[in-house]
């Protein structure tokens, strides 16, 4: 259990889980944020769908700060490359974050139309903006990243924030939007009943089937449009975390050898179209439940097979293929990943049964006549 190679996958599958996570449970607010100012017509409606996530939405922040903990403790490399390389995107979902608490807290201070409007349309961009920038940083990390290392292992950077806005970014991007705003009408279906109920309903079939296109396209251009990257020399898989140990070839085709390798790989993008189907027929069906549940699952579809395609590359480097990091030789120290692996067996199951058990007491529908009677208590 504790060999270093195993603890290297344990955490390179839970860091897969935890931005899985993240994307199903801050996604949901997030889409529901960004469908604002189209679900909702009038300003009841729009205090309808703020507050179906105003009980959760902070709450949700966990998976985005366990993730980063994980990788701050789990890849160092990782962290300091990312961080460090994608500063200014970082920053600027940083800005829509805090924006996002700001515009619920002072959308209903004040009752007049064009004051709320402005909060809306905040809400919208803080709900949009992130899934976009953590989508185009996705694209880049297939396409490769322009860093490199030293003799002495510190870092360089050679990339800019309008270089990181190349076309298949942008289109990793469109897909982590639109997966997202079906994940945000899913819960919306859930959690209204009504006019609402059914403009959300409709929301799930065009976006969920406008991802799993964009997906399919995104896959046809991996295969045959972006160079993927291959370790060709010799690699200690229980070695020292030292990405200058290797040799690295940047190939075409290579995103694609995995499936080849390890047939069974093909479920995990076959899981995408997978939840897809299940979200359309549940939707049909008006067992919005099980659509969000499908939907979920095209969103682990989704980012598991940028994982697979990729492994056991993590952030490989267009400006130094050698340096690229990968899962044998960016992780912390085999000490510092058994005592994490103990940490997580122990605090992952509270989280997951906190978290069930908040959302189990937060059950039921936000209705108009909620909003009515609790109109100077809620959002």
């Amino acid at each position: 259990m504790f060999d270093y190679e195993i603890l290297r996958l344990i955490w390179w599958v839970l860091l897969g889980v935890l931005l899985i996570g993240f994307a199903v449970m801050d996604g949901f607010d997030f889409g529901t944020a960004a469908l604002l100012p189209f679900l909702g017509k009038d300003d009841e409606e729009r205090r309808v769908i703020i507050n179906t996530v105003g009980p959760v939405w902070e709450g949700n922040q966990v998976w985005l700060i366990l993730g980063g903990g994980a990788i701050f403790a789990a890849w160092p490399y990782i962290y300091a490359v990312a961080f460090s390389g994608f500063y200014l995107a970082m920053f600027l979902v940083l800005c829509t974050l805090i924006l996002r608490p700001v515009s619920f807290k002072f959308r209903s201070k004040m009752p007049g139309a064009g004051w709320r409007s402005f909060w809306d349309w905040c809400l919208f961009v803080s709900g949009a903006v992130p899934p976009v920038i953590f989508g185009v940083a996705v694209g880049n990390a297939l396409e490769g990243v322009p860093f490199t290392f030293d003799d002495t292992m510190r870092m360089s950077y050679e990339g800019s924030l309008l270089g990181l806005l190349n076309p298949f970014a942008l289109l990793a991007g469109l897909v982590s939007l639109v997966m997202t705003l079906a994940q945000g009408a899913t819960w919306l279906s859930i959690k209204t009943d009504g006019e609402i109920q059914a403009r959300a309903r409709k929301t799930v079939f065009l976006t969920s089937l406008i991802a799993l296109v964009l997906f399919g396209l995104a896959g046809v251009w991996v295969a045959t449009g972006i160079d993927g990257y291959r370790i060709t020399s010799a690699i200690a898989t229980h070695g020292p975390s030292n990405p200058m140990l290797k040799q690295v070839a940047h190939e075409s085709g290579v995103w694609m050898q995995n499936y080849g390798k390890l047939p069974v790989s093909m479920l995990v993008p076959g899981l995408a179209l997978l939840g897809t189907i299940v979200t359309l027929l549940a939707t049909m069906g008006r067992a919005h439940v099980l659509a969000f549940v499908g939907s979920s699952l095209t969103i682990a579809g989704i980012i598991g097979t940028v994982g697979v395609s990729m492994f056991p590359f993590i952030l490989p480097s267009s400006l130094n293929p050698n340096a690229s990091l990968t899962v044998w030789d960016a992780s912390s120290s085999r000490t510092t990943l058994i005592i994490m692996t103990f940490v997580a067996a122990v605090f992952v199951p509270i989280v997951l049964a906190y978290t069930s058990w908040v959302y189990s007491v937060l059950r039921g529908k936000v209705t108009k006549a909620y909003i009515r009677e609790q109109s100077g208590s809620v959002y």
